[in-house]
This record gives structure tokens, C-alpha cells and sequence, in this order.
């Protein structure tokens, strides 16, 4: 057997690999002995079967299998050792005048080069990190939702600001017929919560779903609708008041911070916002290292300037999938996915460069901080390294886990790593301004 390269640029090169009849012809002459043996074709006993006779009947069938597995295994073998970095798989050159009856037989593959690059981590401009805190309001705001939330409810009349209103929303024309519970504060403007102000048990409100809420999803929980029908939903509906309450806020007392956080950890006002604000801030940390994780991948992705073999990878994703795609359908699937294949080699070429490369002992240190989290969670704060050696054994024997966890790690790690090695700002602003520089509402 021989194996030669061309190569065509750098990104795109043909593997051919001749095959003799001797790489081949003794495997093949042993399979069909075997198959004489154990043959069972009328006239003749089993074993007795005239050699010449399997052959015409099997012969064909087992040069291909076994051409095929030499084949795949040969082609296997040199690309490790001549460590090429490919893109996607090998795709046979076709071959239409193949001939099955020759004694050797020469096989061309394309390959697609992974591109070298350089990645510069450190750019001109700086990446904003966010720190978020939690301010004032957001914190006493926190505090009222826990009064609210552990507080009395009163049954009442009359509807006033504050109310929690239940009732039935109708519409017999769009088969609306739902009840449920309301406050005012989810409807959008004030003429809509004006109609409710004053209004008692028994009172039938018309209402315009158009508007009627300050985010369109709401119809879906409020009224049943579909999430299609919720969209541009312009119909009225009639609300049937059944019930009216109001909430008797909860005392700030011992019995409540027993209660939210187990006896005595919190013992005083002072001491249950300083815990709302601490736990806010490990919930904000993840959301601003989130950020942080994309603007540095766009960043990179935008930055990091190499050509990829796109005709090569186009061709590949015709038949990577379940089902073969078209040229069109190819070129679409890659437009989409070009961005996600560059960062991955951006991503590797990282992890590669700085040694982040995760093994099973990170592994397996990771998965033991987890189930740590999750044991406390239900009052275990203690568990033993036996307990945690035979749990996270059970996790990583499943490999689906493995990647899962293997992702996260990575991550990890990569996050680490850019918020040393990035060019960052640190901006602090509260939780809404966060939301409202970011998202834009």
C-alpha cells in the first residue's frame, strides 16, 4: 500500500492511496474459506461447497467490505501520524469507472486543512466587565416581595391599587373561557387599571386585549391563547370579578428570618438585606461573566481574520447530517454555522496554546464541587469523599454528562483566563441600568 499527498493550497489538499492485491487478498481468501465452511447452498453438504462456487456467490461482496475497512483504517493511521489537523472528514473523490475486478485498486480523497492563525487576545479597545451591584431599591423592593409573599391575605370587595383580582376572562367567539389571578401592575397604561379601581365582586369589566398588557406573552397565561394567536390578538374579552384580596404585609421579626434562612443566621433587618444583597450579588456575577463570555467571543471572532476551505466544507456538510442536503441547502447550513466553526478553532487554538486542556482528575474535582453544592442544598454539609467518589462515578459513566460537564469546566477556564489576559474595563451600575445597557429595555 501507498499513500501520497497533494497539496492543492493551504487549505485544501487529496490524499491518494494505491492498494495492492497482496494488502488485501489473504484476508479475503479466509473469510471466504470460512464462508465455505459454514455455507448453506442446496446440493451440497455443508463445507463441501465448491470453493469456485463462493466465490461467484460472496467474492465480490467481501473484496469490497475489506478493501473498505483497510481503506478507512489506512487513511486513519496517516493522518495521526502525519498530524494533520482536517476539517470535517476525508470525502472520496467519486469514481465511476472503478473496477472491482482489477487486482489493485487507487482511492482519492479531498481534505480540508485546519488554517493557521494568530490569535491576539489583547485588543485596542476595551471589553467591558460588569459589576453588578444590587442598590437600594432593588433590595427594599426584595424586601416587601418577602413581606408580600409571607404576608396575610385578606378577602375584600372593593378593588384598590394594590389588590390581587380573581376572574374570568371570556370570549365565546375565540372559545375563551379562563380563570385566573391578576394584579394591576401587569396591565399596560392607566385607562386599563382604571377600570378595575372602584370596581366589586360580581362587576363584569370589557376589556380590549390590544395593549391590555405591558408584554403580549402575558395573553397566553392570562387568557389561554396560543403563542401565535397572542401576537396581534385584537378582540374584546369580559372579565367576571369572583374575588378580591389584599396582602397584610409580614413582620420584619425573628420568626420570619428563621423561617427564609434557618434559625438564627439573620437576626435583624440590617442582616436580611445584607443576605439579599449578597445573594443577588453571585446571581449578578453570573449573568455579567455571561457577558463577558460573548462580547470576548465576538470580539475574537471579529478580530481573528483566516480563510477556511468553504467549497471543501460546503461539500462535507451535504452529507455530514441525518438526511443529505443540496448544494443550496449546504451553502445556507454553512453561512449559519461559519461563525460557531471559526470560534471552535479559535477556542482549541487557546486551550492548546495555554495548556487549559482539562483532564479526568479536573474532571472529577468539578463534579465533586457540584454535587457539594447540591447536597447543601438539602442540609448535608458534610459528605464524605466516599459519598462523593461513588456519586460522581455514577455521573461520569454516562457520557452525555461527561461532555455536559467537560463544556462547563471549559468555560470555566477560558473565562478565567480572558478576565487575566483580556484588555477589560470594569464598569459597576445597578441591575436595571445593566439590563437597560445591555438589552435595551
Amino acid at each position: 500500500m501507498n499513500i501520497t499527498r497533494e497539496n492543492i493550497d493551504a487549505l485544501n489538499a487529496v490524499v491518494k492511496v494505491d492498494i495492492e492485491k497482496g494488502d488485501y487478498a489473504d484476508k479475503v481468501e479466509k473469510i471466504l474459506s470460512d464462508y465455505r465452511k459454514t455455507a448453506n447452498i442446496p446440493g451440497f453438504r455443508k463445507g463441501h461447497v465448491p470453493m469456485g462456487m463462493v466465490k461467484k456467490q460472496y467474492g465480490k461482496a467481501v473484496l469490497v467490505d475489506e478493501v473498505n475497512k483497510l481503506l478507512q483504517d489506512a487513511l486513519h493511521k496517516y493522518l495521526t501520524e502525519e498530524k494533520l489537523d482536517v476539517l470535517g472528514n476525508p470525502l472520496p473523490k467519486a469514481q465511476d469507472d472503478l473496477n472491482w475486478d482489477a487486482d489493485n485498486f487507487t482511492f482519492e480523497f479531498e481534505l480540508g486543512l485546519t488554517p493557521e492563525f494568530e490569535v491576539k487576545l489583547k485588543g485596542k479597545k476595551a471589553i467591558t466587565h460588569y459589576n453588578i451591584v444590587a442598590d437600594d431599591k432593588m433590595i427594599n423592593d426584595q424586601v416587601e416581595n418577602i413581606q408580600k409573599q409571607y404576608g396575610k391575605l385578606i378577602s375584600k370587595n372593593e378593588i384598590a391599587e394594590n389588590d390581587e383580582i380573581t376572574g374570568t376572562f371570556v370570549n365565546e367567539e375565540k372559545e375563551i373561557n379562563n380563570t385566573t389571578t391578576l394584579t394591576l401592575d401587569k396591565l399596560k397604561g392607566k385607562v386599563n387599571a382604571k377600570k378595575f379601581i372602584g370596581a366589586k365582586v360580581g362587576d363584569v369589566i370589557t376589556l380590549k386585549t390590544k395593549g391590555l398588557f405591558n408584554d403580549d406573552h402575558d395573553l397566553m397565561n392570562y387568557l389561554k391563547v396560543s403563542h401565535d394567536d397572542a401576537h396581534g390578538l385584537a378582540i374584546d374579552v369580559d372579565f367576571a370579578i369572583t374575588e378580591v384580596n389584599t396582602r397584610e404585609l409580614a413582620d420584619l421579626d425573628q420568626e420570619l428570618f428563621d423561617k427564609l434562612f434557618g434559625k438564627g443566621v439573620v437576626t435583624s433587618v440590617t442582616e436580611l438585606k445584607d443576605k439579599i444583597k449578597e445573594d443577588a450579588a453571585k446571581q449578578f456575577v453570573q449573568q455579567s461573566d455571561q457577558k463577558l463570555l460573548n462580547d470576548v467571543t465576538e470580539y475574537l471572532v471579529e478580530s481573528t481574520k483566516f480563510d477556511l476551505p468553504a467549497e471543501f466544507l460546503q461539500k462535507w456538510i451535504q452529507t455530514a447530517g441525518e438526511e443529505p442536503l443540496n448544494e443550496e441547502q449546504a451553502k445556507e447550513e454553512y453561512e449559519k454555522s461559519e461563525k460557531a466553526m471559526r470560534y471552535q478553532l479559535i477556542e482549541s487554538k487557546l486551550i492548546v496554546d495555554n495548556n487549559l486542556q482539562i483532564n479526568f482528575e479536573d474532571l472529577k474535582a468539578y463534579t465533586h464541587e457540584m454535587i457539594k453544592g447540591q447536597m447543601a442544598q438539602f442540609g448535608q454539609m458534610n459528605p464524605s469523599e466516599k459519598e462523593l467518589d461513588d456519586i460522581s462515578a455514577r455521573i461520569l459513566s454516562n457520557q452525555d454528562e461527561v461532555k455536559r460537564l467537560s463544556e462547563q469546566l471549559t468555560s470555566q477556564k477560558l473565562l478565567a483566563f480572558y478576565k487575566e489576559n483580556a484588555n477589560l474595563k470594569t464598569k459597576e451600575l445597578s441591575y436595571d441600568k445593566f439590563v437597560k445597557e445591555v438589552y435595551g429595555s
